[in-house]
């Protein structure tokens, strides 16, 4: 007579099953700690790239800022190199103004020198366009009058020489211990060549 032990076969099915869903948790918990690992790995990842362009950000920014100071020293350089060529610019003009009339300046200059007489000295000469005005002081009024009869006889000078002011200096004395005369004059300059002006005041027939 065969005897079969059914109670250990049922007795073993449970067994098969609690290995089953013993197996499916463990693939349930793996597959849950993959996804945490691959979340935080993503996380840090986002997180590392928005430093990382945070910093390049801050970086560019920094580097902007540099830059904008560099600009701003080159245009108050150039600002500065265009005020400096300006003022250039009008030196070489006034310069090549005078040159243009130096000519006759130094000529009139030289003409009034040779005028001086003795015992009289010039201290002030202004020129207006064509009129000179010239102040000195004297010894004695015979030196005015051969100083303006001089100037009279000048070629770069128009005739009369006026005569706009002559009086003692009571705040000067000659080294001789004499008084000395301030005196204030004008005279028309001309350039040689144009027809001089006479006493009457009317210009002479050719």
């Amino acid at each position: 007579m065969i005897h079969i032990n059914l109670l250990a076969v049922e007795r073993e099915k449970p067994k098969k099953r609690a290995a089953i869903a013993f197996d499916i948790g463990q693939k349930v918990t793996l597959v849950c700690s993959l996804i945490l690992v691959v979340t935080a790995l993503g996380i840090g990842w986002w997180w590392w790239a928005l430093n990382k362009k945070q910093t390049d950000l801050a970086t560019q920014t920094d580097n902007a800022t540099r830059e904008m100071a560099h600009l701003k020293t080159i245009l108050a350089q150039v600002a500065t190199f265009d005020k400096q060529k300006q003022q250039l610019q009008d030196r070489v003009a006034l310069i090549e103004e005078l040159r243009k009339g130096q000519p006759g300046a130094v000529h009139m200059v030289d003409e009034v020198s040779k005028a001086v007489p003795d015992m009289l000295w010039l201290s002030d000469l202004k020129q207006d366009g064509g009129e000179v005005t010239i102040d000195g002081r004297c010894t004695s009024l015979t030196a005015l009058s051969d100083f303006v009869g001089n100037i009279e006889h000048s070629a770069y000078f128009r005739r009369p020489v006026e005569i706009l002011d002559s009086q003692v200096d009571p705040t000067a004395q000659a080294a001789n211990g004499g008084e000395l005369i301030k005196f204030s004059l004008k005279a028309t300059y001309a350039r040689p060549g144009t027809d001089p002006v006479p006493a009457s005041g009317k210009t002479a027939k050719k």
